[in-house]
Order: C-alpha cells, then sequence, then structure tokens
C-alpha cells in the first residue's frame, strides 16, 4: 500500500484526539497533517494535496457535515466522518454531505485504519504507474527511471521526488509541501535532490525544459 506516499489530513477540534490519531498514523506510514477546524483545513487544503480526509463531525462553528457538502463541490477527495452521534439520521446526513464512510467515537483506531487502507486501496488501482515527459518513462511500481529505454540510475530519495511531481505533472508543487512528502525533511534538501535530479534529466541543467522552478512558490515538471 505504502509504496505510493499516503498523506491525510485529521479535521478536529479536540487536541488530545487529534495527537493520538496523528502519531498512530504516523506510525502505520502515513504523512498526517492536522487542523483545528473547517477553517483551518481550507488553509491547507490550499498547501497540501491530500489523499484522504478524517472530519470530526460536532466542530464549533462550521461542523463536519457542513464543510464535506462544501468540499464536494470543490474536490472528490475522499472522507472518513467521525462523530460521538450514533443515530441512523446523522449518518446518513454524514454520507448524504458526501462522506464515504462514517466511524461512530469511541472507536478502534485499528477499526479506522481497516477503512482508511480499504478506501486508499479502492483508488489506487485507478492512478497511473507510468509518467511520461520528454524522452523518459518514470514508473512508480518499481521507482525506475528509463530514456530511450536506457535506465537512468536514481536514488530512493530522488524518485520519491519524481514521484510527487509526476502525480502533479503540469502544477506547482511547494517546497514545503515537498518537505513534509518526503517526511519532514528541510527545504534546503529539498532544492539540494532537486538539484541532483535535475541533472539527470535536463540536456541543460541551468535552462530546464522538464523540471522548472517557479520563483516564491516550488517546482513543476512538464511533459
Amino acid at each position: 500500500m505504502h509504496s505510493q506516499i499516503t498523506h491525510l489530513l485529521i479535521i478536529d477540534d479536540d487536541t488530545r484526539i487529534r495527537k493520538l490519531l496523528s502519531k498512530f498514523l504516523i506510525d502505520n506510514g502515513f504523512v498526517v497533517s492536522s487542523a483545528i477546524n473547517a477553517e483551518h483545513a481550507r488553509e491547507l487544503l490550499k498547501e497540501f494535496v491530500f489523499d484522504l480526509l478524517i472530519v470530526d463531525v460536532m466542530m464549533p462553528g462550521e461542523s463536519g457535515v457542513e464543510f464535506t457538502a462544501w468540499l464536494r463541490g470543490v474536490s472528490d477527495v475522499p472522507v472518513i466522518m467521525l462523530t460521538a452521534m450514533g443515530e441512523a439520521a446523522d449518518r446518513i446526513n454524514g454520507l448524504e454531505s458526501g462522506a464515504d464512510d462514517y466511524l461512530p467515537k469511541p472507536f478502534e483506531p485499528r477499526e479506522l485504519l481497516l477503512r482508511i487502507k480499504n478506501i486508499i486501496s479502492r483508488m489506487r488501482p485507478t492512478l497511473k504507474s507510468k509518467f511520461i515527459f520528454g524522452t523518459f518513462v518514470f514508473d512508480t511500481a518499481n521507482s525506475s527511471l528509463k530514456k530511450n529505454g536506457d535506465v537512468i540510475q536514481i536514488s530512493s530519495n530522488e524518485a520519491k521526488l519524481l514521484q510527487i511531481l509526476c502525480n502533479e505533472m503540469g502544477n506547482v508543487v511547494t517546497r514545503e509541501d515537498m518537505a513534509k512528502l518526503c517526511g519532514g525533511v528541510n527545504e534546503r534538501t529539498i532544492d539540494v535532490q532537486i538539484t541532483r535530479l535535475r541533472s539527470k534529466i535536463e540536456d541543460n541543467p541551468k535552462n530546464p525544459i522538464h523540471l522548472k522552478t517557479m520563483r516564491s512558490k516550488g517546482y513543476i515538471l512538464y511533459a
């Protein structure tokens, strides 16, 4: 499952739950961000690409149901709802707002983990595994990069960066996003690895045509 990076967002006003879930999910191989409310979540959605959201229903101000209904107007990212309410009508409201699954509190973290894995596994077969840019082919299944059929040696870190860029082909990926998705490394490390990767895929690294720097924003990979 974790051959591909999986970035989760937990939205819950309960600090204890956010911390416990974050630690549990990080320990199980996920990259995890957290938000204290719907407004905070919107800010994070502007900065990062998430694979799945875990949303508490009962939050001050905008509820999880209201937030999910809004989200469905702008994104199809999967949502698992958490709530202390267990009535059928509440579950129906959550699902009607666009949630993919519903888990009443209290719950076993392992059950949440199973539900996350089930949703991600349903999505993953539809994701591309091979990306083409110029004369290069990058296969995310085995992290191999080829140019005109010849293998180009890249490190595991370079492969991880290339996967992130390929998944967002044609879109800017911020340095902050890359750093977080690469396990929390610092942004200077990202810059160094990008320079090394660029030297392997560009005829003239100082004037790149595929892997470009967007000043004050991040990096972008063009086909």
